[in-house]
């Protein structure tokens, strides 16, 4: 099915790279943006080999590689403790990794290419909800407005998406990020994202993330774990009393804080775990976010996003009709996405939470067994975003030969 008149809301890497898929399948696309000015809001992500076979079919693989940092082992400690050791390498699959990435390289990477491809992108529309007229789908702005009718409109917006029913539930702990220049020297591994835990409560993460836009030199995404009801109290306490917490319980970090002046550097990002029953409606689709999202422990909200797209793109190919077409790429991802969902809500207390249990399970019986095959296999499996053989019913193949040529249309 093609020549579809399909509009997108979000400029997110989910809208962005639907907008290239669905505008290379033949299909008219107009993207709409909340901001004047598209742009990301965040730090550092991780891009998997799940979403890397996505960016290699677009094209873009090698760019967002050259922009972001190689990734080969996750490492985390308790103490003195090692209970999180995932090396990419136990997947014995041919140069198999990932990348840590700035979300504003991603976004430009992404945004550049819509640019170049001339989709239709209007900024400072907020969108308020939708409306379906007959077969068709009109979109409802903040302003009163209301768009002219498409065939379909995807849903990328996010979590806190206006054309979705509210569901789920806010997490209580979420992260304050800083993006702050790579601390040579300090005993960091610039192709490891490392992790110190004390209990549940508090963790901290260093994640390489390359050279993002405007940036001169390599950076890394430092987070903070931190429960939002205490984000006040963090404020009130100030920068120095946070960071004697920090360096008590990682003294490499002191590179990192020493670069940390002001509160401002510091985002606090909240988290929300949300899977709609159905997020497929009459010529309306919720994808990335906006369809599931979850905390960020296994690290597979931008490469979820990106599959989500690609099925979509697929999903619509060959279909009779608009909604047949949809369902079709709903179908593609459901199995997948629900197991995600599940291994997500079963770690994220492992790691963010109030629990004294959890925790002394992981770092006294889970850790240790974890540095054992087949556990080795299993975790590296979870963290490439691999489990439930995502990549086989896309068509994007199993055996994880990503590096191929960008093609035409999907």
């Amino acid at each position: 099915m093609h020549g579809l008149n399909i509009a997108i809301a979000g400029c997110g890497p989910c809208g962005l790279a639907a907008a290239l898929l669905l505008h290379r399948a033949g299909h008219h696309i107009t993207l709409f943006e909340r901001f004047e000015n598209p742009q990301p809001i965040g730090s550092g992500l991780m891009i998997q080999p799940t979403g890397m076979a996505v960016l290699a079919r677009l094209g873009l693989l090698d760019t967002v590689l050259a922009r972001g940092a190689r990734v080969d082992r996750l490492f985390g400690m308790a103490g003195k403790r090692v209970v999180l050791d995932v090396h990419y390498a136990a997947l014995r699959r041919p140069d198999t990794f990932g990348i840590g990435i700035h979300r504003a390289s991603l976004f430009a990477v992404l945004h550049e290419a819509v640019l170049r491809s001339g989709i239709s992108l209007h900024s400072g529309r907020t969108l308020a909800g939708s409306a379906l007229l007959g077969n068709k789908r009109a979109l409802r702005f903040a302003n009163g407005q209301t768009s002219s009718p498409y065939d379909l409109v995807v849903d990328a917006l996010g979590t806190r998406t206006p054309l979705a029913p509210p569901t789920g539930r806010e997490l209580a702990y979420g992260a304050l990020w800083a993006s702050l220049d790579w601390p040579e020297g300090a005993g960091f591994d610039p192709h490891a994202l490392a992790q110190r835990y004390d209990r549940a409560s508090i963790m901290a993460g260093v994640l390489p993330i390359g050279t993002p836009p405007g940036a001169t030199v390599p950076k890394a995404a430092f987070f903070w774990s931190l429960r939002a009801d205490r984000l006040d109290v963090w404020r009130a306490a100030g920068l120095p009393a946070w960071k004697v917490q920090v360096a008590a319980l990682w003294p490499d970090c002191a590179a990192l804080l020493d670069q940390i002046t002001d509160p401002g550097q510091l985002t606090f990002a909240r988290y929300a775990h949300r899977t709609l029953s159905s997020p497929a409606e009459p010529a309306l689709v919720h994808i990335g976010d906006a369809w599931h999202s979850a905390s960020p422990q296994l690290g597979q909200g931008a490469n979820m996003a990106l599959l989500d797209a690609w099925a979509l793109a697929r999903g619509l190919d060959g279909a009779q009709s608009v909604d047949e077409g949809v369902r079709h790429g709903i179908g593609l991802r459901s199995r997948h996405v629900l197991t995600y969902q599940w291994l997500t809500a079963l770690f994220t207390p492992v790691y963010q939470s109030d629990s004294r249990l959890l925790p002394l399970i992981r770092d006294h019986l889970v850790g240790p067994m974890s540095k054992l095959w087949p556990a080795t296999a299993i975790q590296a499996s979870m963290v490439s975003g691999l489990v439930g053989n995502p990549l086989r019913p896309l068509e994007l193949g199993d055996d994880l030969q990503i590096a191929q040529p960008a093609v035409a249309s999907v």
